[in-house]
């Protein structure tokens, strides 16, 4: 299989085309290579058979209609998006960009080389969208799980940006025929997150006894999902999925922020009993909140195992020391991005 995956520089990106290419796929990288794209990880892509990758950038309808005819995919997956909420409330303009008019170029480009696939090769033709939770808004304590069928609510620029990227997917497949599936996952983590993020956010902080902030009073709810198992989904999404459907993915590790900085915090203490900051819990360090924070995302993946046999592989204790060990391991990987952004505000975390 000879597969376009948008995003495959950035963190789940990576983590698919790596699970592609084990599998056997021909891998596409298509990326615009922006801050998030560590060095490190483009030149570990582009050293494994396989894989080629094309700077460009999605927004860019006619670059992205002749890159797809060009690479000639028997699917594409679309996982180049920006991510981050803190981003997303500062600057609106790049998700808008990036996350809309990205995904209605791509759409279109898609389309415009779909069409002129013979009909064997239509038929085998894929686009896979990769959405979020997020679109669906918050829950409260006793909510259920969100479902495929949830009502879309985003509260943040980032949620509503990727809310409008699922619906334009969404209306390709049912006005044009373009075969699409949809695949919303939770949050995300593993080797090669960008530092922004929560979980290596906090263990790089507190490697260098930085503190450790924690949005009001840490009781907000995600659902943790190791990266390596999203990748897994992703590719029986692709492979096996019906078109036109949408699947959950989750981790089934639903965790309070507070609790999770804690767990790290301990699992630190526990891998450096010489560290000069021990006990590591003492660095915590409560913020203001930010505007319009979701109080608990949770997803219902009950269709995904039913149907493609798929569930989570990795519970949150084994997810968060393979993590801590792989930070403790990279210095390489994420040093440059520590002296890049000295002294600004890398944020917080979904």
């Amino acid at each position: 299989m000879r597969i376009a995956v948008t995003g495959a520089a950035g963190f789940i990106g990576q983590a698919f085309s790596r699970h592609a290419l084990a599998a056997g796929a021909q891998v596409h990288g298509i990326d615009k290579l922006t801050y998030a794209a560590n060095p490190v990880t483009v030149a570990e892509l582009e050293a494994q058979p396989g894989f080629t990758l094309h700077r460009a950038d999605i927004a860019e309808p006619a670059a992205m209609r002749d890159l797809i005819r060009r690479i000639a995919p028997q699917a594409v997956i679309h996982l180049a998006a920006e991510t981050h909420v803190d981003r997303s409330i500062d600057h609106t303009a790049p998700f808008v960009a990036t996350n809309i008019v990205g995904t209605h170029s791509l759409l279109e480009a898609a389309l415009d080389y779909c069409r002129a696939l013979s009909p064997a090769e239509k038929a085998q033709f894929r686009f896979l969208h990769v959405s979020t939770d997020e679109v669906y808004g918050a829950l409260g304590a006793e909510d259920s799980a969100f479902a495929e069928t949830s009502v879309f609510a985003p509260n943040s620029p980032y949620a509503a940006s990727k809310a409008s990227a699922e619906h334009l997917a969404r209306a390709w497949h049912h006005t044009y025929g373009l075969p699409v599936m949809i695949g919303n996952c939770s949050n995300n983590y593993g080797p090669y997150q960008f530092p922004e993020k929560l979980i290596p956010n906090m263990i790089l902080k507190a490697l260098h006894g930085e503190p450790l902030p924690v949005y009001g009073h840490g009781k907000h709810v995600r659902d943790w999902l190791y990266v390596d198992d999203h990748a897994e989904a992703l590719w029986l999404i692709l492979t096996r999925g019906k078109i036109g459907e949408k699947y959950h993915i989750g981790g089934k590790a639903e965790t309070a922020n507070l609790a999770l900085v804690e767990t790290i915090c301990a699992m630190l203490d526990a891998a450096m009993p010489g560290s000069s900051h021990r006990p590591h819990r003492n660095l915590i360090n409560f913020v203001a909140d930010r505007p319009g924070h979701d109080f608990r995302y949770a997803m219902n993946i009950a269709k995904i195992e039913r149907e493609l046999g798929w569930r989570p592989k990795t519970s949150m204790e084994d997810g968060l020391q393979r993590t801590l060990d792989w930070y403790l391991a990279r210095r390489d990987w994420w040093q440059g991005i520590r002296d890049s952004y000295a002294g600004e505000r890398l944020g917080l975390g979904r």
